[in-house]
């Protein structure tokens, strides 16, 4: 094999990664608007947003001529593996600390609700408290 066959090769391999890649952000930013409530919201950007970033990353990766690129593009890729996943778990907590409406065909488990915190004996009521 030649250099121009394996650039080639590699060249069309990144653009297809990339593609790849803003088709699932552009699935995420749909789901965004989609679906009904925030915990669904935040279950599909975050997956959308992680693979679909990670996967233009590594194809820029592949597209990059130097070394220097391709180490930073790659350890990008491997922060947002690792970060997403956090934030998503952290917007869905907050919406469950904020009593987030849930659509009633959301699925979920069995004697959970937000006003059983069993860290807040008052089940979220702040009525009649003062200081």
């Amino acid at each position: 094999m030649t250099a121009s066959m394996t650039g080639g090769a590699l060249g069309v391999v990144g653009q297809l990664l990339v593609v790849l890649g803003v088709a699932l952000v552009a699935v995420g930013a749909l789901g965004l608007v989609r679906l009904p409530d925030a915990y669904l919201r935040a279950n599909a950007v975050t997956k959308a947003a992680a693979l679909g970033l990670v996967l233009v990353l590594v194809g820029a990766a592949v597209l990059a001529p130097g070394l220097d690129a391709v180490v930073v593009l790659l350890v990008a890729a491997a922060l947002q593996l690792f970060t997403v996943p956090v934030a998503g778990y952290a917007v869905g907590g907050a919406a469950w600390r904020a009593r987030a409406p849930m659509d009633p065909r959301t699925q979920r488990e069995e004697g959970t609700d937000p006003t059983d915190d069993p860290e807040d004996p008052d089940g979220g009521c702040t009525e009649g408290t003062g200081p």
